[in-house]
């Protein structure tokens, strides 16, 4: 296999004795040759995110107020690490430099990717890596997204296979030249973004857990791991609403075809998650369950609406006229229901959008029904198998669940019910049951 590309998390990189964690993992595979890494993480549910801490020395150096509070805390969290993994004391240098930055007025961007960029340093003198700063490398466009002449760039400077590399995660810059950090989910996406770069045979995500869950825990009794699951499945589940990487941090390497694992950096020797693009088999015929509250329904029925041209044109364009999208649409022959987020209705939107459409399809009854929830059943290996909606439907009629909505996409990667907000918890716990304990 080619190289691995390694991307650290916060709680991989919390303090000297997760950098050590990180060093003995990298030094178990040669192949671990690029390695991405985040801020470092919270050690105490009390204590504040060091990008927490950043965003607060640059809001309060904005006000012109006094910032030797945040940056202390900041500066102790760093200089805690570099003495007790014994390295030679350079941080604070760089540190004090930061400061005067933040008081000159360095931009907020700038000062929100400074966690990654210690920790980066940190981690590539620990490892006797060379550290490479994505401003230099990374580009991100106006959107927030990665410009593709990164892979070029990027992948330039990792070209050589044989040194160990490190590199923050979080931020690139603009086309400006000016520090610029992602949206949501950084150092996942920069990750996946030096994965591909590198050409990379495998990323490696190493978090706090060991792989992801096929449900809800919170709703699930000690769900069972994933042990493998597509891109596309992926993508359906977090669709849904499930905590799994959002599709920002994948596309990167989906793209290229690098599978993704998920591993737990306080338990290396676990298997964790495979994301692979191609399916190839599945224990329970299913990846998972997702679900999701605060749907709405609007619901018209009108004789002889499958006659009518156009008509799902003009539902569909009073929605978009009030900046409204939706979920799913299933009709019948004298019906048509549009599923949306409930919230999309406030602001007295709900009175005028069923007021417009009143007056453009003119249908025998119209309704909005309130307290639905979405759950979806997700695995590539549903179409080939007998009998899965019978399962599902036969599962949620033995939990006394009334289903309100059916939908299957055409892919048949899923089947999606609605139900009642107060059945949703029991719907998925009995979902559950007789895909995985069956």
């Amino acid at each position: 296999m080619s190289r691995i590309a390694c991307k650290f998390g916060g709680s991989s990189v919390a303090d000297a004795s997760q950098f050590r964690k990180v060093r003995d993992i990298v030094r178990a595979d040669a192949r671990r040759r690029v390695i991405v890494v985040s801020a470092p993480g919270k050690r105490t549910k009390a204590e504040a995110k060091v990008t927490d801490l950043l965003y607060l020395c640059h809001d309060t150096a904005t006000a012109h107020a006094d910032l030797a509070a945040p940056f202390e805390a900041l500066k102790g969290r760093f200089l805690e690490i570099e003495r007790e993994l014994g390295l030679t004391p350079r941080l604070g240098e760089e540190l004090e430099a930061f400061r005067r930055q933040v008081t000159d007025g360095a931009t907020r961007d700038f000062v929100a990717a400074r966690g990654e960029y210690f920790s980066g340093l940190l981690m590539a003198e620990y490892l006797g890596a060379e550290f490479i700063d994505p401003e230099r490398y990374v580009i991100i466009d106006p959107a927030g997204n990665v410009d593709p002449a990164t892979y070029a760039l990027l992948g330039d400077r990792l070209a050589d296979p044989a040194p160990l590399y490190v590199m923050p995660g979080f931020y690139g810059r603009d086309h400006h030249g000016k520090v610029k950090t992602f949206s949501r989910g950084g150092s996942d996406i920069s990750g996946a973004v030096a994965a591909r770069a590198a050409g990379a045979g495998l990323y490696e995500n190493w978090t706090d857990v060991s792989g992801l869950l096929m449900a809800d825990p919170r709703i699930v009794d000690s769900p069972c791991h994933m042990d493998q699951v597509t891109y596309r499945e992926i993508r359906e589940l977090s669709y849904m609403g499930a905590s799994v990487f959002h599709d920002e941090a994948i596309l990167p390497v989906r793209e290229a075809g690098i599978p993704i694992n998920i591993k737990n950096t306080n338990r290396p020797q676990d298997p964790g998650t495979f994301i692979v693009p191609k399916f190839t088999e599945s224990k329970y015929k299913i990846a998972g369950i997702a679900g999701k509250k605060d749907f709405a329904m609007i619901c018209l029925e009108k004789s002889l609406m499958n006659k009518e041209v156009g008509f799902g044109v003009r539902v569909l364009g009073i929605l978009a006229n009030h900046g409204v999208s939706f979920e799913h649409c299933p009709s019948s022959i004298d019906s048509m229901s549009v599923i949306l987020d409930d919230r999309q209705l406030a602001d007295d939107k709900e009175e005028l959008i069923i007021d417009e459409l009143r007056r453009a399809v003119q249908p025998d009854r119209i309704e909005v029904l309130r307290d639905l929830a979405l759950i979806a059943v997700v695995g590539e290996d549903m179409h080939n198998t007998i009998g899965m909606a019978a399962r599902v439907f036969g599962a949620l009629a033995e939990a006394r669940v009334n289903v309100r909505i059916i939908n299957q996409g055409a892919s048949e990667l899923n089947i999606i019910v609605g139900v009642s907000e107060a059945d949703y918890e029991r719907a998925v716990r009995a979902l559950y049951a007789a895909f995985v304990n069956a």
